[in-house]
Parts: C-alpha cells; structure tokens; sequence
C-alpha cells in the first residue's frame, strides 16, 4: 500500500492521548488497596484524565482519594474532590483509613496544598488555577446538558490537567450523558460525540441513537478513557467478598380513583400523571406508614418525589425525620447524620437530596411512596443500601397506583438499556486498559479553499 496514502490516514485519527505518570506503588503509609483498586487507579494516574464507573460498595472513595493523593504528590499541587451533601465528610473519614490526609472545606484555603474535600454547592468557592487536580464524586451530576452547573464546572475547569469523575453509573439508561463526561474530561464536546456515533431518532430530533454501523467504535473509544466495573471479575480479578445479598423487591398497587370494578385509565401523558399521583396521595401514603408501622424495631428509608408527600408521611410515621430541599445545609447534615449514628429511626426524603454517595447500609429497609420516570435516581437510591459490605437481605417496598403503570413500565425498559450499555463497555474495556491505548477516532477536518457565490435571488 503508498506509503502516502498510510500517512493520509494516520492524519484523520484524532487521538486523546495519556497525559498523567505511572505509579507502582499506590498504597499509602503501607495500606494496601484491593488488587483491581490498585490496577484501576495505577490506570487513572497513568491516563491523568479518566473516569470510573464503579458499582455500589466497589470501593470508589478509596481509589479517588488514592489518585488525589498520588497526583497532590507529584505535582506538588493542590487537588480538589466534590462531593454532594453529607458525602464530602464521609469522604472525609473514610480517606484516612487509606493514608490519605483529607481536609473538608467550604472556600479556598488561604495557602492551599494536598487533598481537599467540599460539596458541590461550595465549588464556586474556589480557584481552579490553583488546582492541578480535581475529582468529581457522583459525576452524575453532569447529566443535565442544558444545565447551568454542568456548562459551569466544564467551563470552569476545563484547563486542570489532571480530572476524575466518579460514578456509579453514568445515567444507566442514557448514552447521551457519556457525552456530559468526556466533555468535563477533555476528551471530546458533546457536539462532536453526537455528529461522531449518534444519529437523530427519526422526526424527533431531541433524541439521538447509536449509529449501527459506529456501533463498535463507540465502545471503543469510550473503554479507552472510561472504566466500568459491575464485579472485580469485569476486569479479570476475583469476586471474594463481592457478591450482594439478595434484594426482596415489594410491589404494592393501591386502587385508583373508580376502585376495582371498573377499568383503570393508566396515565399517560406528564399532566395525566400528575393527576393520578395527586388522587392516590393518601392511600399511597397510608400503605407506606402501615407497611414501615410493622417492623417498627428496623431503620428505615422513605423515599418520596413531592413535598405533599413528604409531608403526609411526616405526619402518618411517628418519630420520622423528613429532610428537603428548601432546607439549611446545616440542618441536612444534622438529619442525615443522626440517620447514619442510629438516632434517627425512619428518614424521609428525595432520591434526588440524598440518593447519591452515600453509604447508608446500617439500614435494610426501604420504601417508596411512589415512582417516577427516573431510573437513576431509583437505581441509586436502592444502592445506598443494598451494596457490597451490605449483610443482610435488602427489603424494598414500591407503592403505586394501578393508574400509574406506564411509569413502572418505562422504569422498566430503562433498566434493561442500562444492562445492555454496561455489558458493552465492559466487552471493550479489558484490552484498553491492560494496553493504555490512546482513544483512536477518525475524523475529517473540513478545510475550505474556495469561497462560496451566492445566487443573485439569495443575495
């Protein structure tokens, strides 16, 4: 083959090369990390800008403050992890069993140096220049494209040289979010993604699929720069000490508004279902409370989706702590952590305030006072319990209303695209990570040499 045409090629493929250091050693003080946490994190340091889709209970705060310790280290240069609420101070405790100083703060330190931990809300607070790292933990929060956050933290720390976004899946059902993380990372806009593998669904241009053909260069590239681990055997180690116990999942239907003798009318539409969940407020709220009233020696979680109900249950469920969204960060740490100390039996609140990081398995009881159309957020709000270290069976207890069933039924679908997306990635990950190969795309750069004359009726 002409040597030229090979060389007009390798031209077209643009690559994001490793731009981090190796490290064989990773444990610090001598504390030794679990053998695919070590291969995982020698493989972020040695990429520099990566992610790590690491299921509930993997270990994922052991292995991002790992790598904010080695690159601290290397660079002698501060690095910054985000965490949501109550999360940043587990984060906190939990970094020192791995040798790693971290220290909790709300606004930049006056001379900044080592590892330093802060929620979200905080982030404005701080200057990313003076970073040379930053982690974000439960990066799912990038999932809103349009969102002023997400365009925010990728504006603002798009010149850090060294980024970890850590999650335990990227909205599982949604490939469009891979976008949201390799835009933070550096490695390709969303734009660019899109025009790349996707294609637009028909009429509908707000939706987006895979192109078949694009298919297994897709997952490709995203195993080059994105790890995803469901068990340690993902990536070739042993699943000792890593298998879940079983998880009992509940349904509860309550009648709809006509009762049991006639046809239920299932809510289609957003304002339809808006409507059945407003009618079915109280029966749904009346089964939560008699369903959490019969193992009242049990903790347990109350997830809800509306401020009516969380209301209704505060008042149904004695002794329960309800926390919102229009509360102090103050007074939710203080409800949260008398969760997690045992002082508060039953807590009531939103998968969207405490659904994400934190590790609430003291608890094995759940229950939720209906469904939405998110699937994440239920995903993640049952892992806060059921997740590796956990030592019971997991009982989770779903209310609804026989009007709402098109909302489990896409709850549903959407588990099953999150099943299909993971055993992709981890088909193409193996390889890319015992290789540390760039993430080779081809693309065509459009270059133009001839001005474009317009026709006199135009002009």
């Amino acid at each position: 083959m002409n040597v030229d045409y090979l060389d007009f090629v390798r031209s077209k493929t643009k690559q994001d090369q490793p731009s981090g250091f190796e490290c064989a050693n990773v444990g610090f003080g001598g504390l030794s990390l679990k053998g695919f946490q070590d291969h995982i994190i020698q493989w972020a340091l040695r990429r520099g800008r990566a992610a790590i889709f690491a299921n509930t209970g993997l270990g994922k705060t052991a292995m991002q403050v790992t790598w904010a310790g080695h690159v601290a280290e290397h660079t002698a240069l501060p690095v910054l992890i985000a965490a949501p609420l109550c999360v940043a101070r587990q984060t906190q405790r939990e970094a020192s069993k791995f040798g790693v100083h971290v220290e909790y703060v709300r606004d930049m330190p006056a001379t900044p140096e080592g590892v330093y931990v802060t929620n979200y809300e905080m982030l404005d607070n701080f200057d990313p220049e003076a970073f040379a790292g930053i982690v974000l933990d439960e990066s799912s929060i990038l999932k809103n494209r349009d969102g002023k956050t997400r365009r925010k933290i990728i504006d603002d720390w798009k010149a850090c040289p060294y980024r970890l976004s850590c999650t335990a899946t990227p909205s599982p059902n949604d490939h469009m979010e891979l976008g949201n993380q390799a835009e933070f990372l550096g490695i390709m806009g969303m734009d660019e993604m899109l025009a790349m593998f996707f294609t637009h669904d028909g009429g509908d241009t707000s939706k987006w699929r895979l192109k078949g053909h694009g298919r297994k260069k897709f997952w490709q590239w995203l195993a080059s720069w994105a790890v995803t681990i469901r068990l340690p055997s993902d990536i070739g180690f042993e699943d000792d000490g890593y298998i879940l116990p079983t998880l009992h999942t509940h349904e509860h239907l309550v009648a709809s508004e006509y009762g049991d003798d006639m046809f239920t009318s299932i809510a289609q539409s957003l304002t339809e279902r808006r409507q059945a969940k407003k009618e079915t407020l109280d029966q749904r709220v009346a089964k939560v409370a008699e369903i959490v009233g019969k193992e009242d020696s049990e903790h347990w979680l109350v997830w809800c989706h509306t401020n009516d109900e969380s209301d209704a249950l505060v008042r149904s469920i004695p002794g329960a702590i309800e926390v919102r969204g229009s509360d102090s960060i103050e007074k939710k740490e203080k409800a949260i952590n008398g969760f997690l100390d045992g002082d508060v039996r039953v807590l009531i609140t939103k998968p969207s305030i405490a659904g994400m990081g934190l590790n609430l398995q003291h608890c094995a009881r759940m229950a939720f006072v209906g469904l939405d159309d998110s699937f994440e957020q239920m995903y993640q709000a049952v892992r806060r319990c059921w997740r590796f270290g956990q030592g019971r069976e997991v009982h989770s207890h779903i209310v609804s209303a026989e009007s709402l069933g098109a909302i489990k039924h896409n709850v549903e679908r959407k588990e099953r695209q999150m099943e299909d997306m993971q055993a992709a990635m981890v088909e193409h990950m193996r390889y890319a990570m015992d290789s540390g190969r760039a993430a080779d795309v081809e693309k065509t750069d459009y270059h133009p040499t001839v001005d474009m004359v317009l026709p006199a009726w135009v002009a």
